[in-house]
C-alpha cells in the first residue's frame, strides 16, 4: 500500500480531491498537524463526493506522531523500518514533494509502502522536516518557468500515478 501524507493542508477542495484519489487507488491518507478547515466543511465533503467511507484516513497531531505511527506500522519485521530509506515488511521510504526540489519525481524508484509527503499550499514544509529527508526531495518539472508550483491535488495525482505505474508495471 502507498501512503499520501498532507502536512497542514489549507484548502478543502484540494484535500477532498486527494481523498477521492486515495479512495480510488487504495492509498492511505495521513493528515498531519493543524488543518486549515474543519473535516465537516461542505467544500471538503463535496470534493470527496460520496467516497469518504472508502478513504483510509489517519490523523496525526504532530509530525513526530506521524513518524512514530509509520515506525509502529513496521514493527515485527526482520529489519526496523526507516522513514529515511527502504524498510522491511512493506514499509517504504518517505518522499517529500516540494518546490524547489533536488530532482524530478521521474528519477525516484518507488516501491510498495512508500509515502509521498506534501506540505501546505501556502508554506510548504518546515525546513526541519525537509532536512530530515535530505536526498529524498522530489519535484515536478515545470518547463515554462512561469509558475511557482502546481495545485496540490494535481501534484498528488501526478506523482501517485507514477508510483503506481512503477509498482504495478502499467
Amino acid at each position: 500500500m502507498l501512503h499520501i501524507a498532507l502536512f497542514e493542508p489549507e484548502i478543502p477542495p484540494n484535500t477532498g480531491n486527494i481523498a477521492r484519489l486515495c479512495a480510488a487507488t487504495g492509498t492511505r491518507l495521513h493528515f498531519i498537524g493543524r488543518l486549515g478547515f474543519r473535516l465537516d466543511d461542505k467544500s471538503l465533503q463535496r470534493a470527496g463526493l460520496d467516497y469518504w467511507d472508502a478513504v483510509d484516513l489517519v490523523r496525526h497531531v504532530t509530525f513526530e506522531e506521524f513518524e512514530e505511527a509509520i515506525r509502529r506500522e513496521g514493527e515485527g519485521t526482520a529489519t526496523p523500518p526507516s522513514l529515511l530509506g527502504k524498510g522491511a515488511g512493506g514499509l517504504g521510504s518517505l518522499w517529500i514533494l516540494e518546490t524547489p526540489a533536488e530532482r524530478p519525481y521521474t528519477q525516484a524508484e518507488f516501491q510498495d509502502g512508500d509515502c509521498l509527503l506534501f506540505g501546505s499550499e501556502s508554506k510548504g514544509l518546515p525546513p526541519g522536516i525537509r532536512a530530515k529527508c535530505d536526498g529524498r526531495v522530489l519535484g515536478i518539472p515545470m518547463p515554462t518557468g512561469r509558475v511557482r508550483s502546481l495545485n496540490l491535488a494535481t501534484a498528488a495525482g501526478i506523482v501517485l500515478y507514477e508510483a503506481l505505474r512503477q509498482i504495478k508495471g502499467w
